[in-house]
């Protein structure tokens, strides 16, 4: 553990509350603030190209980006439970606002803006509603693999939105692969110097990335970017800037509401919440792990709902903590959340003063910015090793990605979702059921198909699921323990391990009253073992101690066979 580590986890691990500042405020030691103010201050300087960036990719003026970085870090600091996370816009959450208000707002500027400060006003709402019910397990639906998916198609989403500014055409399109077809007729028309513009940019950001780790680089290029644009006269080249950006704090109001039927605002914010939510959490957990603190995963609700309600007052867009700025925190030394009070006060200071300054900034450099932020999105080893290991994870990795490149974020994620549901349900609904010999030699039994060697048991059929038995699943579970009996011979007792299912539910308890109803229509004996909690209370409660002996339930299987067949 690193010495931050051990500094912070000198005292036992404490949970946050509800009120998570009350405790680090507490605990606050002098020698945590300078470390606070240099990550607050290296935070701020990420903050503000990426910001503007993300902003831009959002659809929405750039100013509008800073706004999410300044208030998200005050709300999130007030009620998140992580010490290091640091909160503003992300990349996918910023594509999906672009590719989904832009249809609602009908080419109304304004209408735009407030329809995403809406947007993260309705996230704060559902964080609340998803604090009060606890639903911080529904996040876990979403499996490892799907989520590599869906990543790897935002990732080549959003890339493929920065390639027209990087080329200096139009773009345009409605998905990746129209994108793709239109970029591909307009490359005759590539600005050279935007494009030179471009790849330095990358090429610079890409390095100081390998080289200067931690450090300002984003902010470094900007600022050279803007330089030589203003020395060359890059503008009257036909350059695209930034233009003026309005100086000062942003005006805090409520958003305006009845602009969106809830039909067309619960899927925006649904999704927003569901990427907000999985990515802010991993992030978090990482480094409360690395610091040695307990972090609140229900908490996390409450911290991120506080952020998006002060971004929507400030006419932001949602906002969600993410792994890139989090490690730049980090790396910078952030001991405690009042490392994003610091980088809100940094910004406002930008805002009120400095805004002048980033008027010649070619969009050229924002696109690069995005670029080098997200390509790591596209995990080619994780689903090269999916496809060698998991051929099923593989397959939901597949259908986020496409589902991604096809329909977008928004839907992209929300199918993925499903999917998982449906996935999960898929490999429920096929448990092993293991046929049990014994292990030559030995008193122990195992599956028959794993071990070729194993000895029939003669005139038994002994099985295992080795799944809980559910209604997605009872059925299949019954027509393999028959199918095996059929090809069985001189079966005369047929024993049901319940060792390796710790739930049942009365589908199953009814599979199991079919299967000892069928075995007596046959002259076939019946037993249940291995039994224990749940199930058991739900068997003796669904009348199977009537038909069974419930002395033998909470028996091991070795145990009854080696009574049954000696030696």
């Amino acid at each position: 553990m690193s010495s931050a580590g051990l500094d912070q986890a000198a005292a036992p691990p404490k949970r946050p509350g509800l009120f998570p500042p009350a405790r680090w405020l507490a605990d606050y030691r002098a020698s945590w603030l300078g470390p606070d103010i240099v990550a607050g201050v290296t935070l701020a300087a990420y903050a503000i190209p990426v910001s503007l960036a993300y902003a831009t990719l959002a659809g929405l003026p750039p100013q509008i980006g800073i706004y999410g970085y300044m208030l998200g870090g005050i709300g999130y600091a007030l009620f998140g439970s992580s010490r290091q996370l640091a909160i503003g816009p992300t990349s996918a959450i910023s594509l999906m606002i672009a590719a989904t208000v832009a249809p609602l707002a009908a080419g109304d500027a304004g209408r735009y803006m407030q329809i995403a400060s809406l947007s993260a006003f309705a996230v704060a709402v559902l964080c609340l509603i998803a604090w009060v019910f606890r639903l911080s397990m529904l996040v876990r639906l979403i499996s490892d693999s799907i989520l590599t998916g869906f990543k790897a198609g935002a990732g080549l989403t959003i890339i493929m939105t920065q390639l027209p500014s990087l080329f200096g055409v139009a773009g345009g399109g409605r998905n990746f692969f129209d994108r793709a077809i239109r970029l591909a007729g307009q490359l005759g028309d590539t600005h050279m110097i935007v494009l030179a513009i471009g790849l330095v940019a990358i090429a610079l950001l890409l390095l100081g990335a390998r080289l200067l780790p931690g450090r300002p680089v984003g902010l470094a290029v900007v600022v050279l970017s803007i330089v030589v644009a203003t020395m060359f006269g890059l503008p009257a080249l036909g350059v695209a800037v930034t233009g003026a950006i309005p100086s000062g704090l942003p005006v805090i109001a409520m958003p305006t509401f009845g602009l969106l039927d809830f039909d067309d605002l619960f899927p925006l914010a649904a999704g927003a919440l569901l990427l907000a939510y999985i990515e802010g959490v991993s992030a978090a957990r990482s480094f409360a792990a690395k610091h040695g603190y307990p972090l609140d995963a229900r908490q996390e609700f409450l911290g991120l709902g506080a952020a998006n309600l002060a971004a929507s007052l400030g006419h932001g867009y949602p906002v969600a903590g993410g792994l890139s700025q989090s490690a730049v925190n980090d790396q910078a030394g952030a001991k405690t959340p009042l490392a994003l009070v610091i980088c809100s006060i940094t910004l406002a200071v930008c805002l009120l003063f400095l805004t002048g300054l980033l008027t010649n900034l070619p969009k050229a450099v924002l696109a690069a910015i995005v670029f080098t932020a997200v390509y790591k999105l596209v995990d080619v080893a994780a689903l090269l090793r999916m496809w060698r290991i998991s051929g099923i994870d593989f397959l939901a990795a597949t259908i986020a990605l496409i589902a991604v490149l096809l329909l977008g974020i928004l839907q992209g994620i929300l199918l993925a979702a499903l999917a998982s549901v449906f996935l999960l349900l898929a490999r429920a609904s096929r448990p092993n059921v293991a046929i049990l010999g014994r292990l030559p030699g030995t008193g122990r039994y195992a599956d028959a198909a794993r071990h070729s060697d194993v000895e029939p048991l003669p005139g038994i059929l002994a099985f295992r699921p080795e799944a809980s038995l559910l209604y997605v699943n009872a059925e299949t579970v019954l027509e393999t323990v028959l199918a095996k009996l059929d090809a069985a011979a001189d079966v005369k007792l047929v024993i049901c391990g319940l060792s390796s299912s710790p739930f049942i539910d009365l589908a199953g308890s009814k599979m199991l009253h079919d299967l000892h109803d069928e075995l007596t229509s046959r002259g076939i004996g019946f037993q249940i073992v291995g039994a224990r909690g749940q199930v058991r209370d739900v068997l003796q409660a669904d009348g199977l101690a009537k038909k069974t002996d419930s002395a033998n339930w909470t028996r091991r299987m070795d145990s009854l066979l080696g009574e049954l067949k000696p030696g």
